[in-house]
């Protein structure tokens, strides 16, 4: 089993920045992709980034720019970091591992999502 704590939610003026951390622990033979998402009020969870294993990244046009994925894989961590935040960033913004497993094939887990608020 996988358990993946994120940290580092809040509330944050506009223009103001954060970073959200998520850790991944128990019995991992390997991570693969590991990724944030958010999901804005009354609306669908929607991708925000993803890095792979060899440090690939990717990030949703709207947000390049201002948001930036890296990872750790020696402590199992993805990191978002938030520059010049907006109000319209304001959501639940959860993280998602691709794990290898020992029995073969891949599994997602995702994390219980932090709450992030950007207001005045």
């Amino acid at each position: 089993q996988v358990q993946l704590v994120e940290s580092g939610g809040g509330l944050v003026q506009p223009g103001g920045s954060l970073r959200l951390s998520c850790t991944a622990s128990g019995s991992i033979p390997i991570i693969y992709r590991m990724g944030w998402y958010r999901q804005c009020p009354g609306k669908q969870r929607e991708w925000v980034a993803t890095i792979t294993s060899t440090g690939s990244t990717d990030c949703a046009d709207s947000l390049k720019g201002r948001f930036t994925i890296s990872r750790d894989n020696h402590e199992n961590t993805v990191y978002l970091q938030m520059n010049n935040l907006k109000p319209e960033d304001t959501a639940v913004y959860y993280c998602n591992v691709n794990v290898g497993l020992w029995s073969g094939g891949t599994q997602d887990y995702w994390g219980q999502g932090t709450q992030v608020t950007v207001s005045s």
